[in-house]
């Protein structure tokens, strides 16, 4: 690996670092998950496509991880998923407002996948190409599940719960 390529990647910690702070809602998973992914990222620096974006690529993995830890943590709790969300750790107050931990509360009750596509267009700002490169699924599944999560997050924070529609399956 070049200098250029471990600075472009030095580069996108702090990008990393917010993007684990919204999946987890903890610092120190966070840290943690950012530890995993860059660990993964050296280790397969060399599977790397050169024609994408570096950021989409590490944030690819680190979905991936992240999706891997929820689905082991799934394993090992027996605890319903309503228990677990009430006991996630919650975001220090010292400098955050109430709407940023609100937000933050609401977006832990969204589905990972959900809220994974959320957090990369609308808080690190990736195209829908790059999100649906990083998360390997489809263009159209980013704008759905972008759609959905923000009509979720909307209808939480108006205070209601959002209704999902049952369909019709022949």
């Amino acid at each position: 690996m070049g200098a250029r390529q471990e600075a472009e990647i030095v580069a996108c910690i702090p990008s990393l670092r917010r993007y684990a702070r919204g999946l987890t809602a903890d610092a120190a998973r966070a840290d943690d998950l950012v530890q995993d992914t860059l660990e993964h990222a050296w280790r397969r620096l060399s599977m790397w496509r050169r024609q994408g974006e570096l950021r989409a690529w590490l944030f690819g993995i680190m979905h991936n991880v992240f999706i891997d830890s929820v689905r082991a943590r799934r394993l090992r709790d027996t605890v319903h998923d309503d228990d677990a969300i009430a006991a996630m750790p919650v975001r220090a107050q010292q400098s955050d407002g109430l709407e940023v931990r609100d937000l933050d509360r609401l977006l832990q009750r969204l589905n990972p996948d959900v809220r994974a596509v959320l957090l990369l267009v609308t808080v690190e700002e990736l195209s829908y190409q790059e999100a649906a490169r990083a998360l390997d699924v489809p263009v159209g599944t980013i704008m759905s599940r972008l759609s959905r999560g923000r009509e979720r997050l909307a209808a939480m924070m108006a205070g209601r719960e959002p209704v999902t529609p049952l369909r019709r399956v022949k």
